[in-house]
């Protein structure tokens, strides 16, 4: 156990020393920086009265607006975009952790000690999604804290949206994982977690993409795909129900609810693509 926590370590002290962590934190700093340089509102009886976005004034046509619903209407926009960029950030700052390990003279140093193969991989999968983690939570965390100083309302749901998002990285990391075992390449690894990404986003209109195609089989193929890959379309989307508690998302079907057809198959995904990493790992030829 002490082998495989000093390995979990060993990801912080690695991507410390090539300031992976550095600049991890410090684009993480700068957008929240922004952020809280850039909205100012004022506020009057719990209503908005005046809001300023870059120093410049925000019409309001003379109307107060409730802030309540105000902030609850940002906060769910705003995970959105932070699911985004919490999960491209992520990826960014640990895609590297297989293809490294892999390298001549760095693997043999990890072999010799007394850990096995699965265990070393598992250990950098855990560093990575620990490193993660952290940046999230002082991303989301940070955001939520100057929505409280500027509004002084309090919606702990905000919080919850990290979750998710920390969810769907967990996925795509073993994903990028897999990839890098076979590949030995960070680029190839990013290249191609962030294309399934963007194509299982694509399936959520599986069934006007079956109905175009010219044959039964190339529709089930599309179908077929859909229950495949992560669902990384509907987790955004259920990061915004979840922070709203359904209220911007209500008209769409309740995305946070279908646990099993999201998050089911979704974890699913993750799994397989970490245990086949682990398995070709502790076959591979060094």
């Amino acid at each position: 156990m002490k082998a495989f926590a000093a390995s979990v370590e060993e990801v912080f002290r690695e991507a410390a020393a090539r300031w992976t962590l550095i600049a991890y934190f410090t684009l993480s700093s700068l957008f929240i920086l922004i952020f809280a340089l850039a909205v100012n509102l004022d506020i009057v009886d719990g209503a908005l009265a005046g809001a300023r976005l870059f120093g410049k004034e925000v019409e309001l046509g003379g109307e107060t607006v409730d802030i309540d619903h105000l902030v609850l209407g940002f906060e769910s926009g705003f995970s959105g975009f932070l699911y985004l960029v919490g999960t491209f950030l992520a990826l960014f700052a640990t895609a590297h952790l297989v293809p490294r390990l892999q390298e001549k003279g760095t693997i043999d140093l990890y072999l010799s000690r007394p850990v096995g193969r699965v265990r070393l991989l598992l250990s950098r999968y855990v560093g990575g999604l620990l490193l993660a983690a952290a940046n999230l939570a002082y991303l989301i965390g940070s955001i939520w804290l100057i929505i409280i100083w500027k509004t002084k309302v309090v919606h702990p749901r905000f919080l919850l949206g990290g979750v998710v998002i920390l969810f769907t990285i967990a996925t795509l990391l073993a994903l990028a994982f897999l990839i890098g075992v076979v590949t030995s390449s960070t680029a190839v690894s990013l290249m191609g977690t962030y294309a399934v990404f963007f194509f299982s986003a694509m399936l959520v209109a599986r069934d006007r993409i079956a109905a175009a195609m010219d044959s039964n089989l190339s529709a089930k193929i599309v179908h077929t795909l859909y229950w495949v890959f992560p669902k990384t379309a509907q987790l955004g989307r259920a990061v915004v129900d979840l922070v709203s508690g359904g209220e911007i998302l209500r008209r769409g079907a309740p995305v946070a609810a279908d646990f099993l057809p999201v998050y089911g198959t979704t974890a699913i995904f993750g799994i397989v693509a970490l245990g086949l990493a682990a398995r070709l790992f502790s076959r591979k030829d060094f």
